[in-house]
């Protein structure tokens, strides 16, 4: 059955977080290989009869179908698990894929669902208009506010959704507190960890319950594959979620569960060069003649700073940058990059940037855009692992066109 991640590997868990990513969850075949197996079988045959009765009745653990477990997926599952410090991890399909699951398998007609504003689009279509077909009740607050967050939690809820960082203004949103206040409600803590990744920020070490990944991103990080992942409290995986993939088939394929083991190999590595470039990006952003403002959570003038420094291990890959000009300035400013591709995806080795009111966010109501400061002018830059001279200059050449 291998859904509780029980064979994957010999206990790690005393290991450092860089091992953990190099070595966490490795299960070797017979033929003792030196990378991870890859297990490309969609099913696994029985010597008997009777050991397929015991199997589907859950009287012995071994794999039955790779909908429910896969050897080389339930490496990633425990190798993820281990560096983050949770209780089980489950692989999906996608990022979206893990969010909706996280959501879906917990709530009814008649429950509530409190999340933040600030979220990527497919999130926020999720939350203002899925969930409400089904009878679930949800609320927007302002992430950074924590009074709306005591009114909206104080009728009771049974989960509650946030990004922090959130996608693309990067605000930072207090984990610990909002975890207070949701669980005196009675509510479950969901995190989209995505932008800050698992190597800068953990969720579940401020209050949170369960943290969803799309590990397409950084995970991958060189735009490979699709892949998702949830992780929390065992209780969780027992009783929620389980039952729910098992039925609905959001599972991850081995050859993407293979690609995300080799990505974590390097991604404290990448996460780092990531962080440092991204900051010098930011800074030379703001010398830059029409720029008006430049988000960044580790620089001091973002409007959480203190918050990030406390949460995060450092500032992130992502830049935000507002144009002077509205979408026009934007478009030639984006037509104007030579090195720097025009890509929605982030978390890549090669640095991406997009246009979110155009693309991300562009179903959001424009009412609701603006609020978020997702404005016309508004650059999202996944800053990547070249040169960041090369970078810099680019940006210098496309913006003084």
């Amino acid at each position: 059955m291998k859904e509780s991640n029980t064979m994957a590997g010999k206990d790690k868990s005393d290991l450092r977080p860089q091992t953990l990513l190099v070595r966490g969850g490795l299960e070797r075949s017979p033929y003792f290989e030196t990378s991870e197996a890859l297990y490309l079988t969609s099913g696994y045959v029985y010597e008997t009869a009777e050991e397929a009765e015991a199997a589907f009745k859950g009287d012995i653990d071994r794999y039955i179908y790779s909908r429910y477990a896969n050897p080389t997926v339930a490496m990633f599952e425990e190798r993820l698990r281990l560096f983050e410090g949770a209780e089980f991890c489950r692989g999906f399909a996608s990022g979206m894929a893990a969010v909706f699951a996280s959501i879906a398998c917990q709530v009814k007609a008649g429950d509530r669902v409190v999340a933040s504003r600030a979220l990527f689009g497919s999130c926020h279509y999720i939350i203002t208009e899925i969930l409400p077909r089904y009878g679930v009740e949800t609320v927007l607050v302002d992430g950074t506010n924590l009074e709306e967050w005591e009114a909206a939690l104080a009728p009771g809820a049974q989960c509650v959704f946030l990004e922090t960082p959130s996608n693309p203004t990067l605000e930072i949103i207090d984990l610990q507190a909002v975890s207070n206040l949701a669980h005196a409600a009675g509510a479950n803590v969901i995190v989209d960890n995505v932008f800050a990744t698992p190597v800068l920020q953990q969720p579940l070490e401020f209050g949170a319950d369960i943290v969803v990944y799309s590990t397409t991103k950084h995970i991958d990080g060189q735009g490979r594959c699709m892949g998702g992942a949830v992780l929390g409290p065992k209780s969780f995986n027992d009783d929620h979620l389980t039952q729910f993939i098992r039925h609905t088939g959001p599972s991850m394929s081995p050859f993407n569960a293979w690609v995300m083991l080799k990505g974590m190999e390097t991604l404290e590595l990448r996460v780092k060069r990531h962080c440092e470039s991204a900051k010098q990006v930011a800074l030379h952003l703001r010398t830059l003649p029409g720029v008006d403002r430049v988000i960044y959570p580790g620089l001091e003038d973002h409007p959480q700073a203190a918050l990030a420094q406390r949460q995060m291990k450092d500032g992130g890959s992502l830049v935000a940058f507002e144009l002077s000009g509205g979408k026009s300035v934007a478009f030639k400013a984006l037509n104007g990059m030579n090195l720097i591709d025009i890509s929605n995806n982030l978390g890549d080795s090669k640095s991406l940037i997009t246009h979110p009111s155009t693309t991300t966010h562009q179903r959001m109501p424009e009412e609701d855009r603006l609020h978020l400061g997702i404005t016309d002018g508004l650059l999202r830059l996944s800053v990547g692992l070249e040169d960041v001279e090369d970078l810099k200059d680019d940006l210098t050449r496309a913006l003084s066109d």
